[in-house]
């Protein structure tokens, strides 16, 4: 029974740490993100892709992370269609860049991927 409980106390712990980390992710995502993938995530076509049910967020969270610290330039395709512009690197700490993309994870149909600082200063290598 301890076993349980304690089983449910940390699943109740990891995923309040989630809605934190997501939650301080939307003001981080508000402040320098919206611009161009707009509110909805669904990013401007023709110019800035989706992050809304992303294919291109989903197969590859290393990936997704390294635009947002090192930029992305030259052609991707997301769900389906080619993308050709330059994403600058985000002058952001791992921790905010953590919290954004596990925002983004989180909402618009993506797979609830949790980005932590760790895996974000693994991509600055």
């Amino acid at each position: 029974m301890k076993k349980y409980i304690f089983c449910i106390a940390t699943l109740g712990f990891a995923l309040q740490g989630f809605s934190q980390s997501a939650a301080k992710g939307k003001g981080v995502y508000d402040k320098v993100c919206i611009a161009c993938h707009q509110g909805t995530g669904l990013g401007i076509p023709g110019a800035f892709p989706p992050l809304a049910k992303s294919d291109y967020l989903n197969k590859d969270t290393s990936r997704a992370i390294k635009g947002v610290v090192k930029g992305l330039s030259g052609a991707i395709t997301v769900n389906g269609k080619k993308f050709n512009s330059a994403m600058p690197a985000q002058a952001l700490s791992d921790q905010q860049i953590a919290d954004a993309l596990t925002y983004v994870y989180a909402n618009w149909g993506n797979n609830k991927t949790v980005v932590s600082a760790a895996m974000v200063k693994a991509q600055r290598k």
